[in-house]
């Protein structure tokens, strides 16, 4: 079973970029996309093949939300709303045979940190939820977390310690979700790999000249460990100023 995670950063530009193709073109089974800032009726069908649509829009138009493609129809679906009380789209559970698949996009901290408190507390209600989900199948949640986990996952370390998504508190927080059995799926294959990051600024050919940070994760849960088969980053498709990454989980 092959998994993609993409934060587009606009569904209806991706589309308009023709971006979509380079999606299907990996055939995965299940899409989950970040910072769609669109509502289903502004977009027309897209994804042939994926039967299964769910989206999570924020209720701020043209802002944050997530959405679900899948071949494979979910046996439950829940929101964020009613999880985590959060109306600006970023929580979408879908309960499969296997595992439950949680897309997420974090809250982020803000420029001068505006938001770290609110981003904190946001992290602990999100890592109870996966924990609470644990206790009924394991988990497999995926997304733009907006944090650079370690130095080697940021170009720049020492010139972020104190911008958002790169603070000692943030990956203080990622600490707790790898400390309460979740790995980190490219790690788990690549513990040393330099320069593999998933977003880049769009200012100063920072893309072109990977100026980036790895904030886009699959983490999963221990118990799957055994199932994971790959991880990757593909970071030659473009359309956003994030690159979509992927795993494979291989079941009996």
């Amino acid at each position: 079973m092959k998994l993609l995670s993409w934060n587009v950063n606009g569904i209806r530009s991706i589309i308009k970029k023709d971006s979509i193709k380079n999606i299907e073109k990996e055939n995965p089974d299940i899409i989950c996309l970040q910072e769609i800032k669109a509502n289903q009726d502004q977009v027309d069908k897209i994804f042939e093949g994926y039967e299964n649509h769910i989206w999570n829009s924020a209720e701020k138009k043209g802002y944050s939300g997530t959405a679900i493609f899948s071949k494979i129809k979910p046996l439950s679906v829940k929101f964020g709303k009613e999880l985590l009380e959060d109306n600006e789209g970023r929580v979408i559970v879908a309960e499969f045979n296997h595992f439950f698949l949680v897309n997420v996009y974090t809250p982020n901290s803000q420029r001068g940190l505006l938001r770290l408190k609110e981003r904190l507390v946001w992290d602990k209600k999100f890592l109870a939820l996966m924990k609470s989900l644990e206790n009924k199948k394991p988990v497999v949640f995926c997304g733009d977390l907006n944090v650079a986990h370690k130095e080697i996952d940021i170009a720049r370390p020492k010139d972020n310690v104190k911008n958002a998504g790169f603070t000692p508190e943030e990956r203080a927080s990622f600490d707790n979700y790898i400390s309460h059995g979740f790995i980190d799926s490219f790690r788990h294959f690549n513990p040393n790999a330099k320069d593999s990051y998933t977003w880049w600024s769009p200012m100063h050919n920072a893309r072109s000249k990977n100026i980036g940070w790895r904030i886009d994760y699959f983490c999963i849960s221990n118990s799957l460990k055994s199932n994971l088969t790959s991880a990757h980053i593909l970071k030659e498709i473009n359309g956003s100023d994030h690159c979509p990454i992927s795993i494979n989980l291989k079941f009996n």
